[in-house]
């Protein structure tokens, strides 16, 4: 705010103005908020349900569920295809839903493989994943273009827990049996993080916590997942040269692994940097293909699985297991795992792994669901997604499945194959059941490196995340800086760290934006009821005695103390200022907003100020209202809009003379 110390944007009651007045204009009946209330409202209700916990306002809302027309619209609200599928149209969308899902189900089965490496579990455990979340979350969820499954982030942060919970022995050669057991620990140790992630999910479904989709914003989301995708990428290099090095877990993990693989470098081994070598040079291109021309495809090359089908028969009409050591996948167990509920002795040591994880499945799931829903115009529910993304990780979990997620690749194919709706899932489910019972042996030879190289393709669209960063410098310079803090913070410490970082800094620049608002003084635009920012024009009508301002920020303790320095400023209450008068009432965040405001209209009217408010929301007549202060801002000065605020002020200012009166919005 500019202008010397002691000035004055609003006119005293003696000043002059140089623009005509509006008291001889004529208003409707100014309407207080009380006024209101008795016209357009329940009166008797209403401060009721302002002064009403919001717990209680819940368990009104589940009480009402138990009646036969409540439980029935339960039922809609939880059990969605009960809503889309008696509307689905079946000539116009089965086909599209039947190509995308078996398309999305062909990409899952050496996608979950692959994943499956990243979460240092076996392989088919990645099918498993592939399989049970997606069947779940078609009867659950409300994103009808989303596709769920492994997810290379979730798998990347999980591999990082199971190595930190079940090292591998120093000492590194194990039997086939210690392999076993091993492998076994493991798997165990990500379905406990997978039960956790759920159970918190439902946890937050259950607290109605969908809005805390909002304190994951955009920036965090990409910087994380572009950050991670390095992640994958250095991760994959040992399987790519054939060098068996150690995972590395921890801060600075990152430049660890590349100490490593430039150290082994010398020991890698020909046959799968070849191998590797080829499998790039066939996914790549065909990422691009994909992308370039996917309105010309009739569906998506499936380059994935053409890969691993020729890489496969490379290696067994070759014998490069045998002849040069190459690392293939083996048997794929057939059929289901056994349920088995997590060992619940280890839930407290993954509750910090299982936090972070929770998050991100939500924040990714929820932000991918919002994108294609307002892009085919319909709507979805966000904490329902919470039930829906727990559910399938808490009951997967139960077949020995790691944490999964809505997919960013997936998720894109499946709308640029045509789905339409959740049924795609089904269709998905059929592929990876047709691998599980019947396809397993076909992958027996699959080079390990092979689907090194599917982890590393799968992350192109997540690289290319970084080419939005001129144009978002160029529209806010604040969500720039959080983008490049979380990413800094992913790279070089680890990815649940970074997203602490990420999330703690964007919060911070949101306080920090409640603290640089400007209290503004407002004019009447002459011939009409508008009033705008007097500093947008010179010919914005001042009223000698009145002054209008404008505090467009929330009021709480964190900006109650600029508040009142430029209230101050602007009524010259600063001069001799004395110690407010104490309010009773509860010392929380809220409180000490009304609390200020119950003492700004103290000072006021012992400085001869008539002070009204306008435009306060429920929120605030309602911690008014159960802080025991609404007696202390009579009804009087409570008013629906500026319009009638200002208007009421003219009145009064016509009865009485020239006395200072202030609306304050």
């Amino acid at each position: 705010m500019s202008g010397l110390p002691g000035a004055r944007t609003c006119p005293g009651p003696g000043e002059a103005s140089d623009l005509k007045s509006p008291l001889g204009a004529k208003f409707r009946e100014p309407l207080t908020e009380t006024r209101f209330q008795q016209l357009f409202g329940d009166a008797e209700q209403e401060p009721e349900l302002l002064a009403e916990p919001r717990w209680s306002r819940l368990w009104r809302r589940r009480a009402s569920a138990c009646s036969g027309p409540g439980a029935w619209r339960l039922l809609l609200a939880r059990l969605p295809p009960l809503r889309w599928l008696p509307h689905y149209r079946w000539r116009a969308w089965l086909l599209g839903d039947a190509v995308a899902g078996l398309t999305v189900g062909i990409v899952h089965v050496p996608q979950g493989m692959a994943f499956a490496l990243l979460t240092s579990v076996p392989p088919v455990f990645g099918l498993y994943t592939s399989f049970f979340p997606v069947l779940i979350y078609t009867l659950l969820g409300t994103g009808r273009h989303l596709s769920t499954g492994t997810f290379a982030v979730l798998s990347l942060m999980t591999g990082s827990a199971v190595e930190r919970l079940v090292p591998e022995p120093l000492s590194g050669n194990l039997s086939g049996i210690e392999k076993e057991q091993l492998d076994a620990q493991r798997v165990g140790a990500a379905a406990a993080v997978a039960f956790g992630s759920g159970a918190l999910m439902l946890g937050m479904f259950a607290l109605q916590l969908g809005v805390l989709a909002t304190f994951l914003s955009e920036p965090v989301v990409k910087a994380l997942t572009s950050g991670a995708a390095l992640h994958v990428l250095v991760s994959q290099l040992p399987s790519l040269l054939g060098v068996p090095l150690p995972r590395q877990i921890g801060c600075f993990a990152l430049f660890k692994t590349l100490a490593a693989v430039l150290t082994a470098l010398p020991r890698s081994s020909p046959a799968e940097l070849t191998i590797s070598a080829l499998s790039l040079a066939l996914l790549v291109p065909v990422k691009e293909l994909n992308v370039r021309f996917r309105d010309r495809l009739p569906t998506p090359i499936p380059g994935e699985i053409a890969m691993v089908l020729l890489a496969s028969v490379l290696c067994f009409t070759s014998s490069l297991d045998t002849r040069y050591n190459v690392q293939i996948v083996g048997l794929l167990p057939g059929g289901f795992p056994q349920p088995l509920l997590p060992s619940l002795a280890e839930l407290p040591r993954i509750l910090a792994d299982s936090l972070p994880m929770a998050l991100v499945t939500f924040a990714v799931s929820a932000s991918l669901a919002s994108i294609y829903a307002d892009k085919y115009s319909y709507t979805i529910d966000s904490n329902q997604e919470l039930l829906a993304h727990g559910v399938s990780n808490l009951v997967s979990s139960l077949f020995s499945c790691f944490p999964n997620s809505a997919t960013l690749a997936t998720t894109s194919l499946l709308v640029d194959a045509g789905g339409n709706t959740q049924l795609a899932g089904l269709f998905s489910c059929m592929v990876v059941l047709s691998v599980l019972l019947w396809l397993g042996p076909l992958f027996y030879y699959l080079p390990k490196a092979v689907l090194a190289c599917i982890n590393i393709s799968s992350m192109r669209q997540m690289f290319f995340q970084m080419r939005e960063l001129p144009q978002l410098w160029r529209i806010s310079r604040v969500d720039f800086a959080v983008w490049m803090v979380t990413w800094v913070a992913v790279v070089t410490l680890s990815v649940d760290l970074g997203l602490a970082v990420g999330v703690v800094f964007s919060m911070m620049t949101v306080v920090c934006r409640t603290q640089r608002v400007q209290c503004l003084a407002l004019g009447l635009a002459e011939g009409t009821e508008l009033y705008r920012p007097l500093r947008e024009s010179h010919k914005l009508l001042q009223v000698p005695g009145l002054c209008i301002l404008s505090y467009p920020a929330p009021l709480y303790f964190g900006t109650r103390g600029q508040f009142r320095r430029v209230l101050e400023w602007h009524l010259g209450l600063g001069e001799g200022r004395k110690e407010a008068p104490k309010t009773d009432g509860p010392p929380d965040a809220d409180a000490a907003g009304a609390r200020e405001v119950v003492q700004l209209a103290s000072r006021c009217r012992d400085a001869g100020i008539h002070l009204l408010l306008a435009q306060c929301n429920a929120s605030v007549l309602g911690t008014l209202t159960q802080a025991g202060l609404l007696d202390r801002v009579t009804p009087e000065q409570l008013f629906v809009s500026v319009q009638d605020a200002a208007a009421h002020a003219l009145e009064r200012l016509e009865l009485n003379g020239p006395k200072t009166c202030t609306v304050w919005v």
